[in-house]
């Protein structure tokens, strides 16, 4: 069938992803290829040291972008979206969001960025003999209890925001197994959340006076290809302001940022693996044996399948970077030259390969919030430099092309030169990989591991949600999850591999030991920056 066909006859799967900085929808046809897509900008705020973001705007942002989508459709082929196959949600993960037995919320959303929750991470991860990160849900409502707040005696509902928005639209308290990954460890056997684990959260609860019970209070985990619900009709109107929209459609699980980046990149069977750059910078190895030891540095978080997955998180990726590259937009309006953004980004960063592979001696870190990889609680963006660096356009925008992976590259060392762990590809996506080759190359002197980049790789997590909504609605007959992807979605896109470069390899090297000897500057200037 035609693309308008599969629309007007719901032979289709929407995905909409809440990014940190843009909410984007991406309609596709049962073989993944793009058929519209809309986007609706927003922006995390900081109130009162908290990062978060009012939920009366997500849903606002999430009619906003499904408008934007439908009038895509309807200007490429001149019809309106009445239903469609499956449709599916994703967002950041992690953080936390409380509402009481009437589904009020009851405390400011906290997300991902928060890192003020040390003690009560600190705590779990002894008490489980398991990483918690700072970021997850578990530490969040652990540190609401550590620190007295009142709200937390009439929690009744704990979600993160992938989640929140599914039970919006389907009433469902359910969440997939990779966004789940991020409020509690997973049992890959079981496909749920640790028992035993489990049991002993619910004794800490106890102990501080409150009786919650983690699987009550959580949503209920689901694995890819379950059926998470249909839109209902308070769902379809909320999402459609046009009440075109018809109720029933059926929902795969709501999935995390992490998940629906594997799936974008084909990264969901062991030995895979990719790195997602955006405002926050992650990259992930799916594994088939457990760790040595616990690392903090490492989360252990699972695929859309349940599978395994090393991830090496980094809080922070290219806030700093875009704000110095609209400081040079500024720069050419003042010269009066109207500059293109995307012209602008595209020659700065390919400029950046021309500077020394060691960035000349310039050191930069992007820390707008803490980072956990690096174990730095608050952020303090900085640049510095010794009197004789080699301080010229080149290797200041690669410094900062660098210092975007530099944590994530702290994480991955643990795991490729500490653990050994198999990595036979690991493929890039997000928006840094829009310019050919650049942060291919960068990476792969990173990681020293050839590196993919499909074509496919600008779409971001909100296509893998599309996707993994299109294996609820005709994938599974194709088998796994991998298989669906492998036989159907990736069998005819090629992505050509970068290779490492000795001498870059080595630069890489030599700058991350500058990065690992400055953190002591930016805790200095966490304690001199007050104001």
């Amino acid at each position: 069938m035609d693309a308008k066909t599969l629309i007007l006859e719901g032979k289709t799967a929407l995905g909409i992803e809440f990014g940190s900085t843009r909410i984007k929808g991406v309609l596709v046809d049962y073989d993944g290829h793009v058929l519209a897509s809309g986007v609706h900008d927003w922006e995390n705020k900081l109130v009162d040291g908290v990062w978060t973001y009012d939920l009366e705007d997500a849903e606002a942002g999430l009619r906003s972008c499904y408008s934007s989508l439908r009038k895509d459709v309807k200007s490429k082929y001149g019809v309106t979206p009445s239903t469609f196959g499956a449709m599916g949600i994703s967002a950041m993960m992690h953080g936390y969001i409380a509402l009481d037995k009437d589904d009020k919320q009851i405390a400011r959303f906290q997300t991902w960025r928060n890192t003020n929750t040390t003690q009560a991470a600190d705590e779990l991860t002894e008490l489980f003999d398991f990483n918690i990160p700072l970021r997850w849900s578990c530490a969040h409502l652990y540190q609401r209890i550590l620190d007295g707040e009142s709200h937390v005696k009439n929690v009744a509902s704990v979600f993160t925001l992938a989640a929140y928005i599914h039970y919006r639209l389907t009433g469902e308290k359910v969440i997939g197994i990779g966004d789940a990954a991020g409020m509690f460890p997973i049992d890959s056997e079981t496909h749920d959340y640790d028992s035993d684990m489990a049991a002993k959260f619910d004794a800490l609860m106890k102990k501080h006076g409150h009786d919650l019970r983690l699987f009550d209070v959580f949503p209920k985990v689901l694995v890819a290809g379950d059926n998470a619900g249909k839109l209902t009709a308070e769902g379809a109107k909320l999402l459609d302001e046009t009440g075109t929209l018809k109720a029933g459609i059926p929902l795969c699980p709501p999935e995390g940022d992490a998940g629906t980046g594997m799936t974008a990149t084909n990264a969901v069977a062991p030995g895979t693996g990719n790195l997602s750059a955006g405002t926050s910078t992650f990259a992930m190895i799916v594994v088939d044996k457990k760790l040595k030891k616990l690392h903090r540095e490492i989360d252990m978080v699972t695929t859309p399948s349940g599978f395994p997955c090393a991830m090496s998180h980094a809080n922070n990726g290219t806030s700093d970077l875009n704000a110095w590259v609209s400081i040079f937009n500024e720069f050419c309006g003042l010269m009066g030259i109207t500059a293109d953004m995307g012209e602008l980004y595209g020659k700065l960063y390919t400029h950046a390969l021309t500077g020394d592979k060691d960035c000349g001696g310039l050191l930069a870190y992007g820390y707008y919030s803490g980072e956990n990889v690096t174990f730095i609680n608050e952020g303090r963006p900085l640049f510095a430099r010794m009197p004789d660096s080699k301080f010229n356009l080149a290797n200041f925008m690669r410094v900062n092309l660098y210092t975007s992976l530099g944590a994530v590259k702290l994480g991955m060392d643990i795991l490729l030169k500490d653990e050994g762990v198999r990595l036979d590809r690991i493929t890039g996506h997000g928006g840094l990989f829009k310019t050919p080759l650049v942060m291919q190359k960068f990476l792969a002197a990173a990681v020293n591991s050839p590196v993919y980049v499909m074509s496919t790789a600008s779409e971001g997590g909100a296509w893998g949600i599309a996707l993994l909504a299109a294996y609820l609605a005709d994938g599974k007959s194709a088998g796994k999850l991998e298989d669906y992807l492998n036989n159907r979605v990736f069998k005819d896109l090629s992505g050509e591999a970068v290779n490492p470069d000795p001498e870059e390899v080595k630069g890489f090297e030599e700058f991350t030991q500058r990065y690992v000897a400055g953190l002591e500057i930016e805790k200095a200037a966490i304690n001199a920056m007050k104001w």
